[in-house]
């Protein structure tokens, strides 16, 4: 496996990308997340592009505009197709051999993949997609699905721990009475962003998977958002929105192998 830097074009704008060369004929393309670089968040994108290059699949990662060592401007997810499409181009211009190109990513850069349809990609990956409104003032409410709470409390209750805590004085009574009218709320509708996603997902014909990692908040608006019995979900029991666990890490590997070797 050998790592190389490369520059590709985006309309007028020059883009910066790493491949990690492998002989296999479907690749890897990872779009970042939030204003992430190519390297991911601890060089977390690298280790993983490495591992999946050693396993015989070469992997393309990108920064977007103006991010990282992109020219031009952040305009965030939702205006990332372009970036997307052109890194596709590049990637198969590096690697002439790759007949399917399958696309990971987590959270935004899942929402992006989604809006734009898959943006020419062969298969997608799509990990605790982003599906949270801003509201005027760019902030956001991540406050847990009432789903997700009741889960949690029914967590607590099985564990005797959490118990002799609540008969012992040593839960705060007004906050567990917050939590629980929270949790009696119904669930909130689908926001506008969430069905977007769902219009362009709906137009791609390739292969689909998402993952959700369950301790997330973000998995758990999302899942909130979408049709649970969804055939296309797979969920990592306790997993964080990074998987940096080992054995997190090891499933999210295993869930982007299955899809390269489909």
């Amino acid at each position: 496996m050998t790592r190389l830097s490369h520059t590709f074009g985006c309309g007028s704008l020059t883009l910066a990308g790493t491949l990690d060369t492998a002989p296999g004929r479907a690749g890897l393309l990872i779009v970042s997340g939030g204003n992430e670089i190519r390297s991911g968040a601890f060089g977390g994108q690298a280790d993983m592009a490495a591992r999946i290059a050693a396993a015989g699949f070469p992997v393309f990662r990108f920064d977007r505009r103006g991010i990282g060592d992109s020219e031009g401007e952040n305009r965030g997810f939702r205006h990332s197709a372009k970036d997307i499409a052109a890194a596709i181009d590049a990637f198969r211009a590096m690697t002439p051999q790759l007949s399917r190109v399958v696309a990971f990513g987590n959270c935004d850069a899942a929402s992006a993949l989604m809006l734009a349809g898959g943006a020419g990609c062969d298969a997608l990956v799509l990990s605790n997609p982003w599906t949270i409104e801003q509201d005027e003032s760019g902030a956001v409410d991540d406050t847990p699905p009432p789903a997700a709470i009741r889960a949690r409390y029914l967590e607590k209750i099985r564990n005797p721990r959490e118990v002799m805590r609540l008969l012992g004085g040593g839960v705060d009574l007004r906050k567990l009475a917050g939590g629980m009218m929270r949790a009696l709320r119904p669930p909130p509708p689908p926001s506008s962003l969430a069905q977007d996603m769902a219009e362009g997902l709906a137009g791609f014909i390739g292969p689909v998977r998402i993952l959700l990692a369950t301790a997330d908040r973000t998995a758990q608006v999302f899942e909130a958002a979408w049709e649970q019995r969804d055939p296309r979900i797979r969920r990592c029991e306790g997993a964080g929105h990074a998987y940096v666990e080992p054995e997190h890490r090891a499933w999210l590997e295993q869930q982007l192998l299955e899809m390269l070797r489909a």
